[in-house]
């Protein structure tokens, strides 16, 4: 689509906010990308010359970075150089006409230079404008031992605990995808919506704070309370659930399918209509789910046997017919073929500097409205177009460009 006129593609809810984001990496440019997506102005503040280094991760997407495609549409890309006082005081321009300022710098960074929470909220009270949401995202909070630690998303996921879950029993492994900075994205992206709706009630405007590890420990709330409370830590699995069974990736004549049995009737339908083996729905030692847990080798290869006599397609519609759970094991490739996707219409076109590509629509569906889902931007593609919309002139950008304070 990459539109962003209103007109076109309705009403968004977020239509005339406007977001000025010093961001760099997943999880801001995650939470500003949603935010984009909903219909607000985001404006990216990038380094001359480099830009976000997620910029330069890969060449997957036509040569751009596939990190960046994925995470920056619909933004506008404004390269100063925070570290000149001329530059800081165009984004503290850009600042005061803001609604929102999300930052994820290296802790303290943001403070020195000026744009930390306190001060920011400050400048807009004395100017009569309570309603700033300042939005500071960090990996271990702003206080603490671990405060001015590195925090990349491997790191997090690691002190977290989700690493020592994940994996199989004898290999602990780290997500495919950035968990870490995705949940720290997204609950930065829900609380910019609550201070938002909040300032619509009192006028006030709010700090909002974000940590990685406090994200990824919300994630974790199942592991954590069966640790605590049963003093057994969850066990690696693979794909297998650790709790219960069966419920793993099965063999078929052809390839595998996964099956997850969550009662006891689920069971009773599997051994009976599907495999054919009613004397397992019978056996004692197979009857509930602590006991099939207790015997998840015995119960997974008796399922296994029954399984492999079917092709993957016969089976899924056998268990369909018998309102068991069950799913293909898909790659990437298969995700992005999926048929379910194409027959909901969920895919657009976003434009890039190195062409149209593909996107999925974002899983917030408004009614009445289509996301917004702009273009990727070149670096510092809206310098001039957003400096002259604060008042800077055209001689006065030429002599900062000249001096590298921007691009």
């Amino acid at each position: 689509m990459g539109t962003n006129e209103a007109g076109e593609r309705g009403t968004l809810p977020l239509d005339g906010v406007t977001v000025v984001a010093v961001e760099q990496a997943v999880a801001a440019p995650l939470a500003t990308r949603h935010l984009a997506d909903l219909g607000a102005r985001v404006i990216k503040i990038e380094r001359p010359g480099t830009g976000d280094f997620a910029r330069h991760y890969d060449t997957a997407v036509n040569g751009l970075a596939a990190h960046f495609v994925w995470l920056n549409r619909g933004k506008e890309s404004v390269a100063v150089d925070l570290k000149d006082p001329d530059g800081l005081d165009l984004v503290r321009r850009l600042i005061a006409g803001a609604d929102v300022f999300v930052q994820n710098l290296a802790p303290g960074a943001a403070g020195r230079l000026g744009l930390g929470a306190d001060t920011l909220r400050g400048d807009q009270l004395r100017a009569g404008r309570p309603g700033l949401v300042t939005v500071d995202m960090s990996g271990y909070g702003d206080e603490g031992p671990y405060r001015d630690r590195k925090a990349y998303d491997m790191l997090v996921q690691s002190e977290a605990g989700l690493v020592a879950i994940t994996g199989t029993p004898d290999s602990p492994a780290k997500t495919g995808i950035p968990s870490a900075d995705i949940a720290a994205g997204m609950y930065a992206f829900s609380g910019v919506l609550g201070a938002l709706l909040r300032r619509e009630r009192t006028g006030e405007g709010a700090e909002v704070s974000v940590s990685m590890l406090d994200s990824l420990v919300e994630w974790m709330g199942y592991p954590m309370y069966t640790a605590m409370y049963s003093g057994t830590p969850v066990e690696r699995t693979g794909i297998a659930h650790p709790s219960i069974a069966p419920y793993d990736g099965y063999p078929t004549a052809d390839g595998e399918v996964l099956i997850g049995v969550q009662n006891d009737d689920g069971w009773r339908a599997l051994a009976t209509t599907v495999l054919g083996r009613p004397e397992l729905a019978d056996d004692e030692r197979y009857a509930t789910n602590v006991e099939r847990v207790r015997r998840r080798a015995e119960v997974d290869a008796a399922v296994a046997a029954g399984t492999r006599t079917f092709t993957s397609a016969v089976l899924l519609d056998l268990l369909a017919e018998a309102g068991i759970a069950a799913a293909r094991l898909r790659d990437v490739p298969g995700m992005v073929a999926h048929p379910q996707i194409s027959a909901r219409g969920r895919w657009r076109s976003v434009g890039t500097p190195a062409g149209p590509v593909d996107a999925v629509l974002p899983p917030i569906g408004i009614s009445g409205a289509e996301p917004a889902m702009g273009d990727v931007p070149a670096l510092g593609q809206q310098t001039d177009a957003v400096l002259a919309g604060i008042g800077v002139g055209g001689g006065r950008i030429a002599d900062l460009r000249e001096r590298g304070v921007v691009q």
